[in-house]
């Protein structure tokens, strides 16, 4: 006699496992929850250095960074390079088309005290952490922070 796909059950002992093993995951997130055992807290870091910046393409592929208010010229960023700068930028400017924002809010960059670097788009509240993609990535902003003007 041969057994039949119908026949087979799936077994308890791995259903009970594996119910326990949610239930478990569960209660221990709920614990640390409202213990505050076994959490891990950032400490507030408070800005140190702050820049809204505008960034707009031009028609030789390059991109013109200025600082919003002043409209002076930061940097210009030639075509072919800065290609992390331009894929951070890309992504927050689909995250405004898709939202309908516009092209005039700013984007702020800031420096905050425990070293992290971070750019929000003022139009989408969309943010986005520098620090975690490298030093060469992290630098490629920074230095959009220094106070100086690029020639046209």
């Amino acid at each position: 006699m041969t057994r039949t796909s119908r026949d087979r059950r799936f077994p308890r002992g791995a259903l009970f496992g594996a119910a326990a093993l949610v239930g478990l995951s569960l209660l221990a997130t709920g614990f640390a929850r409202f213990t505050g055992i076994g959490t891990t807290y950032a400490p507030d870091a408070t800005a140190v250095q702050s820049r809204e910046l505008r960034f707009e393409d031009r028609s030789d592929g390059a991109v013109t960074v200025y600082e919003v208010g002043s409209e002076r010229i930061v940097d210009v960023l030639p075509p072919g390079t800065n290609g992390f700068v331009r894929g951070v930028m890309r992504a927050l400017t689909r995250e405004r088309m898709r939202e309908d924002v516009g092209k005039a809010p700013p984007f702020r960059l800031t420096r905050w005290s425990d070293g992290r670097l971070s750019i929000e788009d003022e139009g989408t509240h969309e943010s986005i952490e520098l620090v975690a993609f490298g030093e060469t990535n992290f630098a490629a902003f920074a230095r959009l922070l220094q106070v100086r003007s690029a020639s046209r």
